[in-house]
């Protein structure tokens, strides 16, 4: 990547371009901005001897952890934003120089520190920043330098944003208030998880499942661990209007997130979002899910501290501990689908990589021998064995 000139040499057409570039939700993925941070922490001492500690069954309900959202409102993606805001053209100008300087002062030290961003990539994100604050991006190359632009925040504001995303690392996407993720873009902040790229491989999946049988279209899905409600909403929208799907987190602030996503884009009647613990919502539902669906915690305690400051200082723990070894809620949710799912109905669990990967087949073929077919481990975009999927008998 090359770092991005000032607005007031670059042409007309390469600018429009980098802006291009940058709302690309595949260009957003090579941004590398917090999607590493997830891959591959077991050491290759992960094994089968260290993990039977994990193995003792915990209890399909934990009915005391379940309670009802409070009443909290999702901030609005910058982008949404009315403009209500104004600045002239010149003290923009100031401010994007200042905010370019502090960006390439960074050099290569976050990336080198902890697999951070480099300078390029916050340039990249300045420029979307300021997409996404003007009204129209257009006026700031067209204006003179006296003129008025409007913007969907004060300039003040974008000071304080700047700083935050340099000085404390705050992630670009909770600076922002949204992650392209697949065709979507959704709306994300602190409390909830950044959806990953790799994530978006778990649609495809359970598309090629219900190719493969029609019947999984008639029945209910869940998403558990919903967080921003990316899988569900992937979900809903490739399946047909009979099925229905339950979105489950135990964090009140992922509900109100997930919820305003889905409404946003007008699932409601298809998407049912839930606070609890995992299964406890669905006690009803015992061997009657058509599909499971999760991207559960599974960071291993250990290896939390050594996470890129954007991941660490800032996502939820909830959504990234997975206990000893990572295994503590995989392990669990699979327990869980051998009792939720109907015959025939199908799961998708994604992993740190092979470790956890072969470790969870192993452990459905003896545990739960007899109760699935079909168990695969299918790589992510980088080649790495992250997911686990399988049919019940």
């Amino acid at each position: 990547m090359t770092n991005i000139k000032s607005f007031t040499t670059i042409g007309l057409d390469n600018l429009l371009t980098e802006f291009s570039q940058v709302t690309s939700f595949r260009k957003i993925k090579q941004m590398n901005l917090t999607s590493l941070a997830r891959v591959s922490f077991l050491s290759t001492s992960f094994t089968s001897r260290t993990l039977n500690r994990s193995l003792a069954y915990r209890p399909i309900s934990c009915s005391s952890l379940s309670h009802t959202p409070t009443s909290l409102n999702p901030n609005l993606p910058l982008f949404l934003r009315p403009p209500t805001f104004t600045a002239t053209v010149s003290d923009l100008k100031k401010w994007q120089n200042w905010a370019k300087s502090l960006a390439l002062s960074v050099g290569s030290s976050f990336a080198d520190s902890d697999n951070g961003p480099d300078s390029d990539i916050l340039h990249r994100e300045l420029n979307w920043l300021i997409e996404d604050t003007l009204e129209s991006p257009k006026s700031l190359l067209l204006s003179e330098h006296d003129a008025v632009l409007t913007l969907r925040a004060e300039l003040g504001d974008l000071y304080s944003l700047w700083k935050q995303r340099i000085e404390k690392r705050r992630p670009f996407q909770y600076i922002v208030g949204c992650e392209h993720w697949r065709d979507l873009v959704l709306s994300v902040e602190e409390g909830v998880l950044i959806p990953r790229p790799e994530t978006e491989l778990i649609i495809d999946l359970v598309d090629d499942a219900i190719k493969q049988n029609v019947e999984l279209k008639n029945g209910m899905w869940v998403d558990l661990g919903t967080g921003s409600g990316a899988l569900a909403i992937g979900i809903g929208r490739i399946l047909g209007d009979s099925v229905r799907v339950t979105a489950i987190d135990l964090s009140p602030i992922a509900v109100q997130v997930a919820s305003f996503n889905v409404n946003r884009y007008n699932l409601q009647d298809k998407i049912s979002v839930k606070q609890g613990s995992w299964f406890d919502p669905l006690s009803e539902f015992e061997g009657k899910l058509a599909g499971i669906v999760s991207n559960p915690p599974y960071i291993p305690s250990e290896h939390i501290n050594g996470l890129q400051a954007e991941v660490g200082r800032h996502e939820p723990l909830l959504a990234l501990d997975g206990g000893e070894n990572g295994m503590k809620d995989l392990l669990h949710l699979c327990n869980g689908v051998a009792l939720m799912l109907k015959s025939g109905g199908f799961f998708a669990f994604e992993t740190n990589g092979e470790n956890q990967c072969l470790f969870l087949v192993q452990h459905m073929e003896t545990v739960h021998h007899g109760r699935f077919y079909n168990l695969k481990i299918v790589p992510d975009f980088a080649g790495i064995r992250r997911f686990v999927t399988g049919i019940r008998s």
